[in-house]
C-alpha cells in the first residue's frame, strides 16, 4: 500500500512538472503581445497574432520565455512601424525589451514594466519627452533612447535607479539643465549625451564612477570639473565651455576693481557658486586682513548703491511693459492660437533669434547644412540664454495655448509663452532663398497640388531627402499676422502621431508664410481611389480597412488626446496621404484656425460641394469633433464604393455619394452591389456588413448620435 502511494505521488509530481514545462503563455502576457501586435501595425513576424495564440509555446519570433512567462522581446532591426500606444506596459515578468533600429513612432509609454533591466528604443522615430515614470524602473541596468526625436528636458527621475550602468540619450533634441538626481546614479559607467541642446554645467556628474562620457555638440558652459578630466574616455568638443576660474560673488574683488562689473550681474544662475577666487584652503596673507575689512565695508556700500540702481532701472523698464499689457485688449482671434496678449516687439525679437540661432531640426525629413549654432563667446552665450529664459518666463500671461501634447498618456496643457518658444526651437527654420533653391524657384515640375489656402511643392534637400512645401496664398497669408502664424507653428509642431503627416519646419520672411512637411510619395487617398490605377489595384479589402483604421487613429488623437482638442475641419480623402508602405497619414492637422482666419464661407461652400460637410454646418453650426466624424464616414464610403464623394458626371440622384448610399447600407443585397467593382468580391460578407454599420453611425444627420472616434477605432480593430 505504501509503495502504491509513492507511485501515485511520483506520477502526480511528474504530471505537474510536465504541465509547467508545456504550459501555455501567461494570459496576461498573451494580452500584452496581442496589443503590441496591433500597436506595431500587425508586423509580418512569425507567429504574431492580434488575437489569442501562445507566444511561448508557438515560439513567436523575437520572444523569449521562462516557463509560461515572457522574459525578453528582441526585435532589433526588424523594419517595424506603428507605435507603443498599448501593450508594452502589460508584461508581467519581462526583463529585456530591444526594439532598436526600427521605424516606431509616437511617444514613449508613460507606464512601463517595473521588472525591466534592459530597455532599448534606439534608432526609431519616437518624439515627445522622456517620461518621468522611468523612476519606477528600479532594476534598470541599461537604457538606450538615442537616435530619436525626443525633446524637452531630462526628467529629474533618477533617484532610485541605483543599478543603472549604461545611459544613452544622444542624438535627440533634449534641452535644459542636467537634473540633480543624475548625481544618484552611483553605478553609472557610460553616459552618452552628445548632439542635443543641453545647457548649464557638468557639476552633477563629477562624483559618478564614469568610464565613458560623451557630451559633444551641446550648449554646456562653465568650468569643467577637474574630476571629469580623469575619465578615461571623456569627449567634450562642440560646447562653449569656459575653462578659466570664475569669481564667486562672496569672494574679495581684485584691488583695481571699484565696483561690480556689468557682466558679473548678468551671469546665468548655473555659473554662480563655484567657490572663491582663492584656491580651496588658501587664505589671504595676514597683512591683508585689515585692508580686507575696510575694503569689504566699502564694497557693502557700493553693493547697496548698485542694488538700488538696479531696482530703479528695473522699475523704469518693467512699469511701461506692465501698463501696456494691462491696457491691451485681447484680439478675439487669439482664442484660435492660445490667448496671448501679444507684445509685437518681443515676438519680432524672438523671431530674429530663431532665424539666427536655431539649428536645423533632427526630425524625420530635414537637417539643413547651412543652419549653424551661435558663434558668440561662451560668456555671451550663457548670458543670452539666461536673459532669454527670464524674458520668456516674465512674458507668460497664464492663458492656455491651443496646441497638442505628445501622444497618449502625456496630456499637457501649456500655459506660458516659454513653451511656445521651445516648440518653435524644435521646428526647422527655413529661408525663402533656401526653399527656392530646393524647389527650383517653385518650378511647375515640382508642383504637387493646390487647395483653398495654399499651393504645395515638392522640394529636395541638400542631403537628397524630399519634403512638401505648403506655400500660403496671398489671401490666407494676408489674413494672419506674423505673431499668430508663430502661434500656429507652435501648435502644429506639437502634433505627433504616426498617422499624421509630420511637421518639419516653417518660413516667415518678406511677407511670405510657408509650412514644410514630410513628403508622402504615393500621393493622396483621393488619387489612389479615383485617378491612379496602379495604386488602386493595390487597395485590397484588408488594406482599405487598415487605411480607415489609420485615419481613425489620427482623428482619435486630435479629438481625445490633444489638449485642448483639435478639430480638423477639412477632413477628406484628398487630405489623407499615403507613404511608401501605403500607410495613411492625415494632412492639414491643426490648420483649422488658419482656415477660419481665411475665407471661411468660401471654404465651407467648397467642402459642401464636395460632399464632406456635416448637415448641421449648413444651418450655421460651428465645426466640432462630430462634424469630423461625419466627414470620416464619407471617406469610408469612398473606400467601400470606389466612388467620389461628389461626382457631377453621374445621374442627378447619384452625384452626392452619401445621398445615394445611405438608404442601401442596411440591405445586404444592395450593399454587395455598392462595393467597388475592382475588389471583385474579395471580401468577407461579415466584414463588409460591419464596415457598413460603422459608416451608417458616422453619417447620422444628428451629431449627438455619431460615435466618438475611439469607438470607431475599436470597431475597426475587431475587423482586422
Amino acid at each position: 500500500m505504501e509503495f502504491f502511494k509513492r507511485v501515485v505521488w511520483f506520477c502526480s509530481l511528474l504530471t505537474l512538472f510536465s504541465s509547467l514545462v508545456s504550459a501555455d503563455t501567461d494570459p496576461r502576457d498573451v494580452t500584452a503581445m496581442n496589443s503590441l501586435c496591433v500597436s506595431l501595425n500587425l508586423p509580418p513576424l512569425q507567429g504574431w497574432k492580434p488575437v489569442g495564440g501562445d507566444p511561448c509555446g508557438e515560439q513567436w519570433q523575437g520572444v523569449s520565455c521562462v516557463f509560461s512567462n515572457i522574459t525578453a522581446l528582441k526585435l532589433n532591426g526588424m523594419n517595424l512601424g506603428g507605435t507603443l500606444d498599448i501593450g508594452i506596459e502589460q508584461f508581467e515578468s519581462i526583463l529585456e525589451i530591444d526594439l532598436s533600429n526600427n521605424h516606431i513612432g509616437g511617444s514613449i509609454p508613460i507606464v512601463l514594466p517595473p521588472t525591466l533591466r534592459n530597455f532599448s528604443l534606439a534608432g526609431n522615430q519616437f518624439n515627445g519627452s522622456v517620461p518621468s515614470t522611468l523612476s519606477s524602473l528600479t532594476q534598470l541596468v541599461d537604457l538606450s533612447l538615442n537616435n530619436n526625436f525626443l525633446s524637452g528636458g531630462i526628467p529629474d527621475s533618477f533617484q532610485q535607479l541605483i543599478s543603472l550602468v549604461n545611459l544613452d540619450l544622444s542624438w535627440n533634441n533634449l534641452s535644459d539643465l542636467l537634473p540633480p538626481s543624475m548625481g544618484s546614479l552611483l553605478s553609472l559607467s557610460s553616459l552618452q549625451l552628445q548632439n542635443n541642446k543641453l545647457i548649464g554645467t557638468l557639476d552633477v556628474l563629477q562624483d559618478l564612477p564614469l568610464q565613458d562620457l560623451n557630451v559633444e555638440n551641446n550648449l554646456f558652459s562653465g568650468p569643467i570639473p577637474s574630476k571629469l578630466s580623469a575619465i578615461p574616455n571623456f569627449r567634450k568638443d562642440g560646447n562653449p565651455f569656459n575653462t578659466t576660474i570664475l569669481p564667486s560673488p562672496p569672494a574679495p574683488l581684485p584691488p583695481q576693481v571699484s565696483s561690480p562689473s556689468p557682466s558679473s550681474t548678468a551671469q546665468p544662475p548655473w555659473i554662480s557658486g563655484f567657490g572663491p577666487s582663492y584656491p580651496e584652503k588658501q587664505k589671504p596673507p595676514e597683512g591683508q586682513k585689515k585692508e580686507a575689512f575696510t575694503s569689504n565695508t566699502k564694497k557693502v556700500v557700493i553693493a547697496a548703491a548698485g542694488t538700488t540702481a538696479v531696482i530703479l532701472l528695473g522699475l523704469c523698464v518693467c512699469l511701461p511693459i506692465y501698463c501696456k499689457r494691462k491696457n491691451a485688449r485681447r484680439d478675439p482671434e487669439d482664442a484660435e492660437f492660445g490667448g496671448f496678449n501679444d507684445d509685437k516687439s518681443q515676438n519680432k525679437a524672438s523671431l530674429k533669434v530663431y532665424h539666427e540661432e536655431l539649428g536645423a531640426p533632427k526630425g524625420l525629413v530635414t537637417k539643413l547644412d547651412e543652419q549653424k549654432g551661435p558663434e558668440s563667446s561662451p560668456k555671451t552665450q550663457d548670458e543670452q540664454v539666461a536673459s532669454d529664459q527670464k524674458r520668456m518666463a516674465s512674458s507668460s500671461t497664464g492663458a492656455s495655448l491651443k496646441q497638442c501634447p505628445p501622444p497618449p498618456g502625456n496630456k499637457v496643457t501649456v500655459n506660458d509663452e516659454n513653451q511656445m518658444n521651445k516648440d518653435l526651437s524644435s521646428a526647422g527654420v527655413f529661408t525663402i532663398a533656401t526653399l527656392q533653391q530646393y524647389t527650383n524657384s517653385f518650378a511647375e515640375e515640382n508642383y504637387v497640388g493646390e487647395g483653398s489656402l495654399s499651393r504645395v511643392y515638392k522640394a529636395e534637400l541638400s542631403d537628397g531627402k524630399l519634403v512638401a512645401v505648403k506655400k500660403l496664398n496671398a489671401t490666407a497669408s494676408g489674413q494672419i499676422t506674423d505673431e499668430k502664424f508663430l502661434h500656429l507653428v507652435s501648435a502644429i509642431s506639437r502634433i505627433n502621431h504616426p498617422n499624421i503627416v509630420e511637421f518639419a519646419g516653417y518660413c516667415i520672411e518678406h511677407g511670405h508664410k510657408l509650412l514644410v512637411y514630410e513628403y508622402c510619395e504615393n500621393g493622396t487617398l483621393h488619387d489612389a481611389l479615383h485617378l491612379d490605377e496602379e495604386i488602386h489595384g493595390k487597395l485590397s479589402w484588408n488594406k482599405r480597412v487598415r487605411l480607415a483604421l489609420g485615419a481613425a487613429r489620427a482623428l482619435q488623437y486630435l479629438h481625445e488626446v490633444c489638449q485642448p482638442p483639435v478639430v480638423h475641419q477639412n477632413f477628406k480623402s484628398a487630405n489623407i496621404l499615403l507613404d511608401f508602405q501605403l500607410v495613411a497619414k492625415v494632412s492639414d492637422s491643426g490648420l483649422g484656425s488658419l482656415k477660419s482666419s481665411s475665407s471661411t464661407s468660401v471654404g465651407h461652400n467648397i467642402n459642401s460641394q464636395q460632399g464632406y460637410t456635416a448637415p448641421e454646418l449648413d444651418s450655421g453650426s460651428h465645426y466640432s469633433s462630430k462634424s469630423d466624424v461625419y466627414s470620416f464616414g464619407i471617406v469610408m464610403l469612398e473606400l467601400l464604393t470606389g466612388r467620389k464623394s461628389y461626382d457631377s458626371s453621374r445621374a442627378r440622384g447619384e452625384q452626392y455619394l452619401v445621398r445615394w448610399a445611405i438608404s442601401q447600407l442596411h440591405d445586404i443585397d444592395s450593399l454587395s452591389r455598392m462595393v467597388d467593382p475592382s475588389l471583385d468580391g474579395s471580401y468577407p460578407a461579415k466584414s463588409l456588413s460591419r464596415f457598413a454599420d460603422i459608416i451608417s453611425r458616422c453619417i447620422q444627420s444628428e451629431p449627438e448620435f455619431r460615435p466618438a472616434m475611439s469607438e470607431v477605432v475599436q470597431d475597426l480593430l475587431q475587423m482586422i
